[in-house]
């Protein structure tokens, strides 16, 4: 795994706006190297306010969005529509502003989905998608260009939450998860194995609230204390902070 990097900016708009930038020139990169892309959305105020400075940027029109793969870290498991879901949010900002292929945006369906309340099941139906994207694969996902994440102040990641089980879960690349310390209860979220799979994990943070979870996940503690701590990609680690979410760093 790589060792993170970490690019400070000034306030929370330059934050979004330095994601923006980076994700634009990135995913162009991937694009002319090969015949498509693949990213993974986060909820959350910083994700989504990043993923809105994509659709402002005039240089959004140079990525062929076509052959972008669109996943999700994790979801709120709410109907579709459903204004919590980090699916609304992700098309209100950007999906509904780009020429996407439908097919390409892979969701995980709630309980309007063919599995109905059954999480499990859909986080099962969705790690199956994963498979099949990802033939040959080990961990059984695809080689994900850009994974982003958020962080919350008790430093889970996606729905990976401190003390509980799924941060240890090793086998299966998707989860239901139950009882969650943040409503709604039920959720699905990706795995560790599956987030360490990603070629780039860039983790994005802003506020002073989240400033001890980001000094956690850079501190290397332990997973069960702060699961901010296993986000690592393969080539590349980033923790893309504003000067709030940084201060409890070393100068």
């Amino acid at each position: 795994m790589s060792a993170p990097k970490v690019l400070v900016h000034p306030d929370a708009e330059l934050l979004a706006a330095g994601v923006a930038a980076r994700l634009v020139s990135r995913l162009i990169e991937v694009l002319a190297e090969k015949e498509s892309a693949s990213v993974v959305l986060t909820g959350g105020g910083s994700g989504l306010a990043a993923l809105a400075a994509v659709a402002a940027d005039p240089a959004r029109d140079a990525v062929d969005w076509s052959r972008v793969d669109f996943w999700w870290g994790d979801e709120r498991f709410l109907p579709e529509g459903d204004p919590e879901r980090n699916e609304t949010g992700a098309r209100e900002a950007l999906l509904d502003r780009i020429p996407v292929d439908p097919a390409r945006v892979h969701v995980m369906r709630g309980p309007d989905g063919p599995d109905g309340d059954d999480a499990d099941a859909s986080a099962a139906r969705y790690a199956a998608e994963l498979a099949a994207a990802a033939p040959g694969r080990t961990p059984a996902v695809p080689a994900f260009d850009v994974l982003m994440l958020g962080v919350g102040p008790d430093a889970h990641i996606a729905s990976l939450f401190p003390g509980h089980p799924e941060v240890h879960e090793r086998s299966r690349t998707a989860v239901g998860v139950h009882d969650s310390p943040k409503p709604p209860p039920t959720r699905i979220s990706l795995t560790v194995p599956a987030i360490q799979a990603a070629e780039e994990v860039w983790v994005i943070v802003a506020g002073a609230g989240k400033a001890e979870a980001v000094r956690l996940g850079l501190s290397g503690a332990e997973a069960a204390k702060a699961p901010v701590a296993t986000a690592r990609g393969r080539r590349a680690t980033y923790y893309f902070l504003d000067r709030e979410a940084a201060s409890a760093l070393p100068a």
